[in-house]
């Protein structure tokens, strides 16, 4: 059993896209997807963390495992390829993101001191692609009631120091998620803001910073699988409140 081939999966099964889903959230919601019967169509940069991260995957379900940068309009259309081979998605997760530059020993940068190349790739990768690839992906969702399901930041929403270019870039998703869902009613377009959670990504960006209170990955993919099952009306959500209104109702 290969990753590309997965394990044997009825035809009828529905299918997914995610992007971002070698580890994180994109890999914690691909197994809450794997886990309830969804094929998937699965990408990201690291070739090697996305092959096991797939082999992980494919003894639960079918799936094809393509890595490559979604800033890239051939890998773009290689993956709407691929969940059209499958039979068509529907639901697209435009998952995968970047902080951009400041990683590592220095604080995220100034929007005064943020070099332009830096920001123009922030919105390449946080903006333009996940906008580009939906595109492509559209005409699947549309025959099968399908949703979209774009990851957003408190950073869209709330001016924190550092994080000017970031939060701009998810603005401005947040922006293109509410005009998709006017645009496409048959559809569920939803941007949730996940909350900050135990990743490398949020560990890159506080160097030194002690986040080992913050939630799992996995913990946010259960409420998210919440927002995927119950499907309520096209819209921004946060992952909080969602996991207060489970806890309220018992679920």
């Amino acid at each position: 059993m290969n990753a590309e081939q997965g394990a044997a999966a009825p035809h009828t099964a529905p299918v997914a896209v995610v992007t971002g889903a070698s580890r994180g959230l994109g890999l914690a919601l691909a197994r809450v997807l794997a886990a309830d019967g969804w094929r998937l169509v699965v990408t990201a940069r690291g070739a090697e963390e996305l092959a096991a991260a797939a082999a992980e995957l494919a003894a639960v379900t079918e799936v094809a495992a393509l890595p490559g940068s979604i800033v890239d309009g051939p890998h773009r259309a290689r993956l709407a390829g691929a969940a059209e081979r499958f039979g068509g998605a529907s639901l697209l997760v435009n998952n995968a993101g970047t902080l951009g530059a400041g990683l590592g020993a220095e604080p995220l940068p100034r929007l005064a001191d943020h070099p332009v190349p830096d920001l123009r790739e922030l919105f390449e990768v946080n903006a333009f692609a996940p906008i580009a690839l939906t595109q492509l992906v559209l005409p699947q969702l549309r025959g099968r009631a399908g949703a979209v399901l774009n990851i957003s930041s408190v950073a869209a929403v709330v001016p924190y120091r550092g994080w000017g270019g970031y939060g701009a870039s998810k603005a401005a998703l947040d922006l293109a998620t509410a005009v998709l869902a006017r645009e496409e009613p048959e559809l569920r377009v939803w941007a949730v803001d996940p909350g900050s959670m135990r990743t490398r990504m949020l560990q890159e960006a506080t160097p030194g910073g002690d986040i080992s209170g913050e939630p799992l990955p996995e913990e946010v993919a259960a409420v998210l699988h919440r927002l995927l099952r119950d499907r309520p009306p096209s819209g921004r959500y946060r992952a909080q409140d969602l996991a207060a209104a489970r806890t309220a109702d018992g679920r």
